[in-house]
Formats: structure tokens, C-alpha cells, sequence
């Protein structure tokens, strides 16, 4: 079977290019993780995600173990054959949705008990259980189980939350074993406190881990207070291995993140703003359900080679928009996700050519112009 391995191929300032090798397949980086919460991008066709530029997807263990259940999809052959993704996917370790989304909930050392927010049926979550339920769903990319806090929390707070993650952490690496062919990634916490990164940093390190996940930020605080953070936590982290900021983010954000160090990215947001409406440009966001678009023969981008935009008027979308059909969201996330795809490309690119700096002004400088005007 083939080992998994992290080669870095070129840096360019502190942006790096380099490529993720799995059994199923390569995942180069700087890469994006079109999210696949319950085992589908919603919206697309996992031939379509593929097409699109996506190396590999993002599925959510919390979502996967109360609906279906990671055993029932064990007994279907796991979760790359029940959804037919055959390339990489990355399983989260349930621990921020337990925290947003589930029903009456208890933290202690040995985990966190919950209501389903579906049924309000009791589960536990531990750092052994979500290494289970990952193991059962065959996911290539493990990450371990952690505790984020909601934002605003005191400086105590964070300490606390930050070294119950960094035992979960450890528990997690004993309980995940040995697995050749599979990553387990490690996560840092500490909110905006430097002194806290670097203590969970050095945890991490300590324990021993195949990738490092920098994780409670894109939480709120800001675009300005994250980037103060990456200005100094991913260089915490061993150079010879995956950086990857959880939840992120705006296509500004993540070419600020890239910038400063980070290989790898999730969002729902291309997926989510598709839905709702909104298409991510090079000129910035358009939302289609305006007025403005409603006698407009010019497709969203006329420099895009997506479906919705070689195809598709933004009269047409608009109008799709506006009577509630299932194309709209089907061609907008089409067309997000082709974007978020362009611009991780366009950035490998650039740092492979050493002009990472001249593709990041011209990037803003396009996005500053605005949409086109309205006819």
C-alpha cells in the first residue's frame, strides 16, 4: 500500500507549494476542501466536484454518525464508495459540532455527552469514539478530537479548553494507532493568546503527529485578529509537515492564509452562498437576486469557464433565483466552487514562479474593481 508522504516543492515568502500523496490520490497544496457534511456537496455531482479542481472533500463526523451511522456505512463499504468520491476526504472529529449544534450537552475529561439535534437521542463523543467512528467511515485525513470554545471566552476559559484538547490530543494519537495509508492530524488552540498557540504547539510537536491543524479562529473574530494570529502560528508548527486552517474562509481569506504559511483550507461557504444566491467573482460578490440582473444577456464572469457561466445568462440566473428552481443553486455553487478552485490554482502557480506577491496585488486589485456595470 502506499505510504502517505508531504513534499514541499517551493516557498515563496513564507506561501508554500508542495503536494499531499494518499493511496487514493494526490492533493496538492495550496489546496481547498469543498465540504461534503452529510456525504454530498450539496448541490453537485461528485464528477462535478472533481471537474471543478478538488483534490479531495471534507466530511463531518458528527453529521455521519447520527445519520446514517458510521456502522452503517462501514457495512456499505465506507464512505468514499457510499457517496463515490474515490479521491482523498478529510473527516473532522465532531468535536465543533457537538459544541454548535447539538442539544443539551456535558464536558468532562472523558468527553462530551449530547442530544442529537435531530432526534434528541444521547451519544457520547470521546477522543476513542470519534477515532472509531473515523476508522469505520475510512476517511484518509483523521483529525483529532478537540474542544473549541464559542468565542468570546476569558483568557481562563481558553487555557482550560486549549489543554483539555492537548490530552484529548494525546488520547486521540493513542487510540488512532497504527494505520498506514492514513494521516491523523493534531489541532492547535488558544484562541488569540500567543503564549497559549505556542504551549499547544509544543504539545502537539511533543505527541507526534502526520499534519497540524490550526484551529478556533474564523470564529468571529475578525479577519484583522486572525491574521495577527497566522502572522505568527503557523511558523509553530514543523515545517515538514501540512498546515491546515480549519473553516476558512472569504477568497480573501484565504489568500491572506496562504501568505502567511497555511497548505490547506475548508469552507460551506461557496456551497452555502450558491444557495442563498451569491456568486463569488473576480470582481467580488454579485448577488444575482438583484433587480439589475434581471434583462442582463452577460454571463457572471465572462473570464470563467464554468457551466453557469459559459452557458448561462445572468438574466437566467436570476430569473432561477427568483422562481425557487433547483438549476440555481446547482450552477452557483458550480460556479463558486470552479472560483475557490482558480484561485488555489492561480496561487500554485504563482509560487512555483517565485511572483507569489505580483499575484496577490493583481488578485486585490480585481476584486477592488467591483462588478461590471449594469447595462
Amino acid at each position: 500500500m502506499t505510504q502517505t508522504s508531504f513534499e514541499l516543492k517551493a516557498r515563496d515568502g513564507r506561501a508554500r507549494l508542495g503536494v499531499i500523496s494518499t493511496p487514493r490520490g494526490e492533493i496538492r497544496t495550496p489546496a481547498f476542501m469543498p465540504v461534503g457534511t452529510a456525504a454530498t456537496v450539496k448541490g453537485m455531482l461528485p464528477e462535478s466536484v472533481r471537474a471543478t479542481g478538488a483534490d479531495i472533500l471534507l466530511g463531518n463526523t458528527y453529521h455521519l454518525m447520527l445519520r446514517p451511522g458510521a456502522e452503517r456505512i462501514a457495512r456499505l463499504g465506507g464512505l468514499h464508495r457510499f457517496m463515490n468520491w474515490e479521491r482523498p476526504i478529510l473527516t473532522d472529529s465532531g468535536g465543533f459540532q457537538v459544541m454548535s449544534l447539538s442539544g443539551l450537552r456535558k464536558l468532562t475529561e472523558e468527553g462530551v455527552k449530547f442530544s442529537s439535534h435531530i432526534d434528541g437521542s444521547k451519544h457520547m463523543l470521546s477522543p476513542e469514539r470519534s477515532m472509531e467512528i473515523q476508522k469505520l467511515l475510512g476517511s484518509d485525513i483523521v483529525m483529532a478530537f478537540d474542544e473549541c470554545p464559542a468565542l468570546p471566552a476569558d483568557r481562563k476559559r481558553i487555557a482550560e479548553s486549549m489543554r483539555l484538547s492537548m490530552r484529548w490530543a494525546q488520547r486521540s494519537r493513542d487510540a488512532f494507532g497504527d494505520r498506514p495509508g492514513h494521516m491523523l492530524f493534531g489541532i492547535m488552540q488558544g484562541g488569540l493568546e500567543r503564549d497559549l498557540r505556542e504551549e499547544s504547539a509544543e504539545a502537539l510537536r511533543g505527541i507526534g503527529f502526520d499534519g497540524y491543524a490550526i484551529g478556533g479562529l474564523a470564529v468571529g473574530e475578525g479577519q484583522e485578529a486572525m491574521f495577527d494570529c497566522l502572522d505568527y502560528a503557523p511558523e509553530l508548527l514543523p515545517e515538514d509537515r501540512p498546515r491546515y486552517l480549519m473553516g476558512v474562509g472569504k477568497p480573501d481569506d484565504i489568500v491572506g492564509a496562504v501568505k502567511r504559511g497555511v497548505d490547506m483550507m475548508d469552507c460551506v461557504l461557496p456551497s452555502r452562498s450558491g444557495r442563498t444566491g451569491q456568486a463569488f467573482t473576480r470582481h467580488g460578490v454579485v448577488n444575482i437576486k438583484n433587480a439589475r440582473h434581471a434583462d442582463d444577456p452577460r454571463p457572471l464572469d465572462e473570464a470563467c469557464s464554468c457551466p453557469a457561466c459559459s452557458g448561462y445568462s445572468r438574466a437566467y440566473l436570476h430569473h432561477v433565483y427568483r422562481s425557487g428552481e433547483m438549476i440555481s443553486g446547482m450552477l452557483l455553487t458550480w460556479h463558486n466552487l470552479h472560483y475557490f478552485q482558480q484561485i488555489m490554482q492561480g496561487m500554485r502557480t504563482a509560487i512555483a514562479e517565485g511572483r507569489f506577491e505580483a499575484w496577490e496585488a493583481d488578485f486585490h486589485a480585481q476584486r477592488a474593481e467591483g462588478d461590471i456595470a449594469p447595462l
